[in-house]
């Protein structure tokens, strides 16, 4: 059985734990990360040596990088449907994940940090204030992507969706004013309808 170590409340545990149930792919986890500390261990950096989450043993062979993990674990088990057979529609969700990680993640930890987990007092808020602007700016971007489609990449969900997903949530429940996004709130209603994305991502934000 795949193994997975991992936090919940991590937005990138949430992505490989949203695709493993999306393809019913067995697994079982460790918490790992933060409070639950593993990451730090000798074994753990054996595995994964940036002490980070998540990393994933399947049988023998060890993965990290949450992004590389969707795609390993789409081209093994959802060839046709996560991993889309067509050439040009896979590098098309797969430029999504790439987006998400060179403009979104930047923009949107930041304020994730300071008004979810840093204590009041802690908070800074020029910060809070130049990266809503921004995440803002990156959100109008998706809006436009998923005018007349379902999904990140068309109409069928793919493993685009298992990166961008979980930042939708972050970002629409993020204690901000946010401005009207009706595509991308349309999208998060229709993921919301996945199980694995409402077991997983549709809690609130800690």
């Amino acid at each position: 059985m795949l193994k997975l170590w991992g936090r919940t409340n991590s937005i990138n545990v949430q992505k490989v734990v949203w695709a493993l149930e999306e393809m019913a792919v067995p697994y079982s986890r460790t918490e790992a990360g933060m409070e639950h500390g593993v990451v730090n261990t000798p074994e753990y950096l054996r595995m994964n040596p940036n002490a980070r989450v998540p990393t994933i043993d399947d049988d023998g062979f060890v993965l990290w990088e949450s992004n590389a993990v969707v795609r390993y674990l789409a081209a093994r088990h959802g060839a046709g449907t996560l991993w889309p057979t067509d050439a040009q529609q896979r590098a098309d969700t797969d430029r999504w994940m790439d987006w998400v990680t060179a403009n979104v993640q930047p923009v949107i930890t930041p304020v994730f940090w300071q008004l979810i987990r840093n204590a009041p007092d802690k908070r800074d808020a020029k910060v809070v204030a130049d990266n809503t602007t921004a995440s803002h700016k990156v959100f109008a971007i998706l809006e436009s992507a998923l005018a007349g489609h379902d999904y990140i990449s068309g109409n069928t969900l793919t493993m685009g969706d298992m990166v961008v997903g979980p930042f939708v949530h972050r970002y629409l429940q993020l204690p901000i004013e946010h401005p009207a996004l009706p595509n991308v709130q349309a999208y998060y209603a229709r993921i919301k309808q996945r199980p694995g994305y409402a077991r997983h991502i549709d809690k609130p934000l800690t």
